[in-house]
């Protein structure tokens, strides 16, 4: 008795250092994701991998690979997590992924359900397969070159509700704190500078509240029956050497085991493979010592390896796959015959349904913007396809000269990495010439000097080109009040516009700018162009 005594206490023990083990696990990677975004917000990158925990993403792998028909830089790091999944399970879902973290902490937090209770919310339910329905259909949406991983990827949604949501509420409340100066370098995301101003901000800021509100009725709601990359690693999963295995000679179906279980994975009866998160809660909670983490092969083992997701579900899943493509390119945004005037893309962006097929809403590139004229995409500026993904809003900010911050930091090569001499056209690219986003137009009838004689040249002023893409000539008029006044009317050399925004940013006729830029003779597109050929160096 006393040996037996001896083994549990020594098993509680080497159980209760797994599981510290694991909570510094979750506390590092979360401070390790969170510390990556502060640096892309203050644009500190200093050459470190900001986008990391991206490219270790394996369905970012597999989508992008399914939708490009091929696998772009680093997202190679994917098949590392893949290694990693198929020897020990799960484990990246409990004890690396930041928005697992984020949701077992809400649903530690909120635990207060007694025990029985507990027990019956830890089972598992019919309605966990959703998210096996949803990987197929977004797997065979990115076989036609319509990638939506975006949206539901955990690791994606981190990142665009720590940048769009809450970063910025976060620089807004130390603000109205009056926490400002040098205390500013440590707590607040943009230290030194004005909290910017995302147009998403409430609608991802919202969904995130609403998924960590869900904990409240299901625990950890969003890893168990949303989340398509759990369901990848759940499929993988189930080839795992190392699982927990069931003595069924000591087991006493005293059903504590479902206590504390992260994945719903029933350790209580026929181990489901797919749902283990390897959390170890039940090892610790098991008071015979019937459970234990081990490889493969011992007799006595009772396990489920797959989910039976069921062939009507999956032929659903499929089906509703196919019809969203069609539906959601009904607006031809992607194409240069039919697009929005407001799906301006950063420097370096590919070509638009290429872009589209590249780009998983991360908007890590909005984030690393210094002036805030990237945002992510509503509605409004291409429909749900392009929901999220970075558009440029010059009511906003302006694209500087030689910032290319957004290339690096793009995991997908929706962006491609750029230098700021291809960005400027010189040097080795002074043939092909700069980067133009967009070409810039007057609204005459807004126009301060060209529809009420009054002098305004703010647009030439401020115009970066050399020569200057904004210039200007003279008439000589009588004012209202009988004044002859000599005025400057500005007008547009499309030649020399690269579409930067700044004269739209900086027109003082702030609620319509009387100059804005549309996507027109973009450099990404031979079909927007403007002109037939540049004059500047056409012969």
């Amino acid at each position: 008795m006393s040996r037996d005594r001896q083994a549990r206490s020594s098993r509680m023990r080497r159980v209760f250092r797994l599981a510290n083990m694991r909570l510094l696990s979750q506390i590092f990677f979360f401070a390790l994701f969170l510390l990556a975004c502060w640096a892309s917000w203050t644009t500190r990158l200093g050459g470190y991998p900001v986008s990391r925990f991206l490219e270790l993403d394996p369905l970012v792998l597999l989508a992008t690979a399914l939708s490009t028909g091929y696998v772009y830089r680093a997202l190679g790091w994917g098949l590392l997590v893949f290694a990693v999944t198929l020897i020990f399970g799960r484990v990246f879902c409990n004890w690396i992924c930041p928005y697992g973290s984020l949701h077992h902490f809400v649903g530690w937090l909120f635990s207060i359900l007694p025990r029985k209770e507990r027990w019956e919310a830890n089972r598992y339910r019919k309605l966990f397969t959703l998210k096996y329905g949803l990987l197929a259909a977004l797997l065979l949406m990115a076989c036609f070159g319509v990638l939506q991983i975006g949206l539901l990827d955990p690791i994606c949604l981190m990142y665009r509700s720590v940048i769009l949501a809450v970063a910025p509420s976060s620089d807004r409340l130390f603000a109205s704190m009056g926490i400002d100066g040098a205390a500013l370098d440590f707590l607040r995301f943009a230290p030194g500078s004005a909290s910017r101003v995302f147009i998403a901000s409430f609608g991802v800021g919202a969904i995130l509240l609403g998924f960590l509100a869900l904990n409240l009725y299901i625990p950890r709601f969003f890893c168990r029956v949303l989340c398509p990359l759990g369901a990848l690693l759940g499929t993988s999963s189930r080839f795992a050497l190392f699982r927990i295995h069931r003595n069924l000679q000591r087991c006493t179906d005293c059903n504590l085991c479902l206590s504390h279980c992260e994945g719903a994975a029933d350790p209580q009866g026929v181990l489901r493979l797919s749902e283990c998160f390897a959390c170890m809660n039940c090892l610790d909670d098991c008071p015979e010592d019937a459970l234990s983490f081990r490889i493969l092969g011992q007799d006595y083992e009772e396990v489920r390896a797959g989910t039976d997701v069921g062939r009507r579900r999956l032929v659903f899943s499929g089906i509703l796959g196919a019809v969203a493509v069609p539906l959601l390119r009904t607006q031809g945004v992607n194409t240069d015959e039919n697009y929005s005037p407001l799906l301006i893309r950063p420097p370096g962006s590919v070509e638009e349904s290429d872009f589209l097929g590249k780009c998983i809403k991360c908007d890590q590139c909005v984030g690393v913007c210094p002036t805030n004229v990237l945002q992510g995409a509503t509605f409004a500026e291409g429909g749900l396809e392009a929901l999220w993904t970075p558009v440029m809003n010059f009511h906003l900010g302006h694209c500087q000269l030689k910032c290319t911050l957004c290339s690096e930091v793009c995991p997908t090569g929706a962006i491609r990495r750029i230098t700021v001499e291809e960005k400027l056209g010189v040097g080795a690219f002074e043939e092909q010439g700069p980067v133009r986003l967009g070409t810039a137009f007057y609204d005459l009838g807004r126009c301060l000097p060209h529809a009420m004689e009054i002098p305004c040249v703010v647009c030439e002023e401020v115009c970066p080109t050399s020569p200057k893409a904004i210039q200007t000539h003279d008439e000589e008029i009588m004012d209202a009040f009988g004044q002859i006044v000599v005025l400057r009317k500005p007008f547009i050399v499309p030649d020399l516009c690269i579409g930067c925004g700044l004269c739209e940013k900086e027109c003082p006729v702030t609620d319509r700018r009387a100059v804005y830029v549309t996507p027109v003779g973009e450099s990404r597109s031979t079909g927007r162009r403007l002109l037939l050929s540049n004059r500047v160096t056409s012969e």
